[in-house]
This record gives structure tokens, sequence and C-alpha cells, in this order.
């Protein structure tokens, strides 16, 4: 399970390095629509990692609907937390590209939060 937790924070360290490094900051806003995506897809896969490690297993490919149901059952607050990164971190930035300095910082930032509440359950399972 560390070795789960250790590969999702890599992905979503992943993300933040496009961003800061490739997707030039201007203000409030990414110059280059290209890594925002690349950050979004980055950062959402690391956390289908980590909820990957405590869900229960599934042959073939997982929707989103198909993680919504199982954080349902776990905990409210994380399937809330998911929902965000849902629309921010997959939506927003792997698709749209929104170039937002703020909607990256506050994906990102949920994200963190979900593997960290990943982590804290595998510790204390």
């Amino acid at each position: 399970m560390e070795n789960t937790v250790q590969e999702a924070r890599r992905y979503l360290n992943n993300a933040k390095e496009i961003l800061r490094e490739k997707a030039k900051k201007d203000g409030d806003h990414y110059e280059d629509r290209k890594y925002v995506r690349l950050a979004g897809h980055a950062a959402y896969s690391g956390v289908l990692i980590a909820l990957d490690s405590i869900l229960e297993k599934k042959k073939g490919r997982k929707s989103v609907e198909w993680y919504q149901e199982n954080l349902r059952k776990i905990d409210r607050k994380a399937l809330d937390t998911f929902n965000s990164i849902y629309e921010g971190v997959h939506l927003y930035m792997a698709y749209d590209g929104v170039k937002n300095v703020n909607v990256s910082k506050e994906g990102l930032r949920e994200a963190e939060a979900l593997i960290n509440w990943v982590e804290t359950r595998t510790a204390t399972a």
C-alpha cells in the first residue's frame, strides 16, 4: 500500500513540475494549455492510483461512477473531495486546459488531500 501512495505522490509531483517548468505562468494564468492538460492528466491518474489501493477490485475499466459509488460506501467527505477533483483536475485542467492558476492550484491541493486521506486509511487498516 505504501508504494501505491508513493506512486500517487510521484504523479502529483510530476503534475506540479509540469506546471512550474513548462506551462509558463503569466500572472494569474498559464501561457500553454497543452501543459495544463498534461498536468491535469498526471494529477488525476495519481488520485486514481491511490484510490485503487483501497477500493474493491474490479476487472476491466473503471468509470467515474464506479469510483463515486465505492467512495460513497466508505466516506462521504472523501466522495465530495473526489467529485471536486473530477471536475477541477480531470475536466477543467485535463480536458479543457483551463489556464487559470487558481483552478490548478485548488485542484492539486484537493488531489493531495485525497491522497493523504488514502494514506491515513491504509495506515490504520
